[in-house]
Formats: structure tokens, sequence, C-alpha cells
């Protein structure tokens, strides 16, 4: 049983020499939405969006469970715009298995991120029982959300991303929603079973069996720049759902950031959660994936140490089994029943597995670093980041520096070589990283 500290023999200990790190920013186009409201007033000015909405009928809006950003803004845009013209609209948690894979979790989940009643400004009800639309050509049995099955309409609230487990022309978003956000536990898990490798084509045709069943109305597509801020909303009506998303995830993958670099020692990762990815921490940036998924994305990563995670979260750790170490602070923090949950849906299950977990921060930086062959402690290429979302500012190891300074174009050096600052408790002291402005899109 681990207990509060975990004592081992390491040979020669964990005295070693670190390098010092350098505060660097990387370069990316970063195009940004001035005014969130504004554009999804726009948005529903157009026929083939407005027309759809008759007075007097409720509609079930599905908001998804990962960290957008603006999405209460958009959320209660939204919910405003269907007011205005004599709709009833009510917000459902559109989130298979998240929350723990219950009613309370997933709505603790919208609270989490500010889509709450008081907010949005109409009610949240959040249910995981479904009802079967039917099924598939295959046999599949296709399931919705009872509360959207009950009302007149349906429309679905989502950030458009590059997936973390499968590659297509459409991967996390309005389909993705449709099918395994909708269909709950139930719905997701039927999916899930099939692999991940299938999902390139199995989505799409489940979500046109979907629309095909209910009144979908339309999607909200919001994509992201590399600094994590809203560059792109759009509404897609349920008939150009198909064709819309493919380019929109185009422009997604265009203006998603990267760690710029082929190969990395040691990835350093303040906190992964839920709110920050799918895998709680995307193997878009650090490259390294579950077990049996085909992925040769860069950077190359030999080591990867995560300290944490996020609140928001609520201790569903999935994807903490992607990391070589972890720390007490973590393992102490994980919600096995919610990680589980979410694990066992996805059906890759190393995605829980834990990892050699070390007493604090330092010891746990000190022990990949040591690890690493071939290279010296001091000569590690270590690269640390907040979290996957934040991209634009990193830490770097001194021996990176003569790439980052043969490669202008895409890094700034902002600040002076400096040693890992722990507290006494072996805590590193978090990041601090200036405020930025970004042109607007």
């Amino acid at each position: 049983m681990i207990g509060d500290k975990i004592e081992v023999n390491i040979a020669g200990g964990l005295d070693i020499t670190l390098p010092r790190m350098i505060h660097v920013r990387q370069k990316f186009p970063t195009p940004k939405l001035n005014d969130v409201a504004a554009t999804v007033a726009d948005e529903f000015k157009k026929p083939e969006v407005r027309d759809k909405i008759k007075p007097g009928m409720t509609v079930a809006v599905g908001v998804g469970s990962r960290g957008v950003n603006n999405i209460a803004e958009c959320t209660r845009a939204v919910v405003a715009e269907l007011k205005s013209l004599g709709a009833e609209p009510f917000i459902f948690p559109a989130m298979g298995s998240h929350g723990g894979a219950t009613a309370e979790g997933q709505k603790e989940v919208l609270d989490g991120y500010g889509v709450t009643e008081e907010f949005v400004g109409c009610p949240v009800k959040s249910s995981m029982e479904v009802v079967e639309l039917g099924k598939a050509d295959d046999g599949m049995p296709v399931y919705l959300d009872k509360h959207a099955a009950s009302a007149d309409a349906v429309a679905l609230i989502c950030r458009i991303k590059p997936h973390t487990n499968f590659r297509a022309p459409i991967e996390s978003g309005i389909v993705k929603m449709l099918t395994i956000g909708m269909g709950k536990i139930v719905g997701a898990t039927t999916l899930h079973t099939y692999g991940m490798d299938m999902f390139g084509e199995l989505l799409p045709k489940t979500a046109e069996f979907t629309m095909s069943k209910i009144n979908f109305l339309f999607g909200v597509g919001m994509v992201e720049n590399a600094a994590d801020e809203t560059a792109i909303i759009e509404v897609v009506p349920a008939e150009q759902v198909l064709d819309r998303e493919s380019a929109l995830q185009a422009k997604a993958k265009e203006l998603m950031p990267r760690l710029q670099f082929d190969e990395i020692d040691v990835l350093v990762v303040e906190k992964i959660g839920k709110n920050i990815s799918g895998s709680g921490m995307d193997p878009n940036i650090t490259g390294r994936n579950a077990r049996f998924v085909e992925w040769n994305m860069k950077p190359f990563v030999k080591k990867i140490a995560v300290l944490g995670l996020t609140p928001e979260t609520h201790g569903n750790a999935t994807g903490l089994g992607a990391a070589d170490v972890i720390t007490m602070k973590l393992y102490k923090d994980v919600d096995i029943g919610k990680t589980y949950a979410n694990i066992i849906t996805s059906t890759y299950l190393d995605g829980a597995a834990i990892p050699i977990i070390m007493n604090t921060d330092q010891e746990a930086i000190q022990l990949v670093a040591k690890t690493v062959v071939r290279v010296k402690p001091e000569d590690t290429k270590i690269v640390r980041i907040a979290t996957t979302l934040d991209m634009l500012d990193i830490h770097v190891s001194e021996p990176m520096l003569p790439y980052i300074k043969a490669n202008p174009s895409m890094f700034e050096i902002v600040g002076e070589p400096e040693a890992f600052k722990f507290d006494t408790k072996g805590n590193l002291y978090p990041m601090l990283a200036p405020q930025r402005e970004h042109a607007p899109a």
C-alpha cells in the first residue's frame, strides 16, 4: 500500500545537477475574435439558421466537457438568440462518460466551466438516461440523451479540434458530439467497442443516422488559435455539417500550436486534466499516445514528468498513464471512479496506468533527468510547460539554446537562465508569463 511518502533506494541518489532553464516564447499566428456575443448574433442572421427556429419550440442545447475558451459566453449568446426567436432552450451535458458518468458529475463539470442556469439564462437538465433512436445498417444501436429526445429540436456547442487518437477529415467536434457525446456512457461505449481507428468512417455515418431521426438544427463550432483563444465561431446548419466541419477541422489543425522541436529528453508538464484534453495531456503536443495507436507526431520525447491535476478535472486523471513519473500530490488527487469510468469507456486501459510516483516535484524532475540514457543530467534537453494548452510561453534548458537562437522565426528568448526553483517542500514554483496582445481575426 502507498502511504504518504515512498522510500526507495536509488543508486547514487537524486542529488544531481539540473541544467538552468530559460523562458522562451514560441511564435505562431494567433487570429482572435474580439466579441463572442456579436459573432454569435451575426451567425444567427443567416437564413439557413434562423429559419429553422419556430416560436414555442423547445431546443435542447448540448454542451460538452472540454475546456473551451469562452464556452460559457458562447452558450449564453446562443441561448439569447434562441429566446429572441421565440424558442425555449435548455442545456444538457453532451459528454459521454465524463464527470464520473453520473448526472451530478456532468452538471458539476458544466458548473466548473461557468455554464450555469444563472449565467446562461435557461435550465440545465442533466441525466445519464438515454433512448434508442434505432439501429444503424450494421445493427449497431444508436442512443440519445433522454432530455434531448423529449425536445422539439436539438443543437450543439463544441470546439472543433484534432482528436487525440485518430486522424480523419472529421475528428473532434460536432459529429463526435452528435454520436458519442449525446449518447452518454451507453452510446459512447457502444461506439468505442468498434475501435477508434474506425472513427473516421464510423462517426460521420452514425451522425447522419442520428440527424435522420431527430430535428437537429445546427452545431456551433468553435476553433481556437495557438494561444488557446477563440479564433472562429461558426453556426453550421445540419445539412452542412459533414462538409463544413471538415473545412473547420483543417483550419483548426492549421492554427494549433506545437512544441517546435524534433526531440526532447525530458518534458515537464505542470498539470493535466479533462478540461485540457480528452487525453489529459494532448498527444498532438507531447507526441506520445496510448499503446497500439499509430502515431507519428513530433516531438519524440524520451521521458515525461507530470506534476499535478487541474482543479477543473475533478480528480479525473485520464492520461496519466502516458507519463513516466508523477508526483505524490497528483496520485493523492486522483478520483479512481471518475478516471476508470472514462478510461474503460475509451477501451484504452493504459490511459489509467499509474506511473512511478515520486514524493515531490523536485524528485520527479530529478528522476526523469537521471534516467535519460547517454546524457549527463546537466546536458539534458528539458522543456517545461504549464499544460498542453499553454504553448506560447515555455521554459527550455540551456542545452537547447543553440537551436532556439538559430530559429528566430520560431522563438523569442524572453528571460535569463535560472535554476529550477523549488520551495522547502520540493514544490516547483509555477511558471509566470507576461500578458500578451494578439492581432484580432
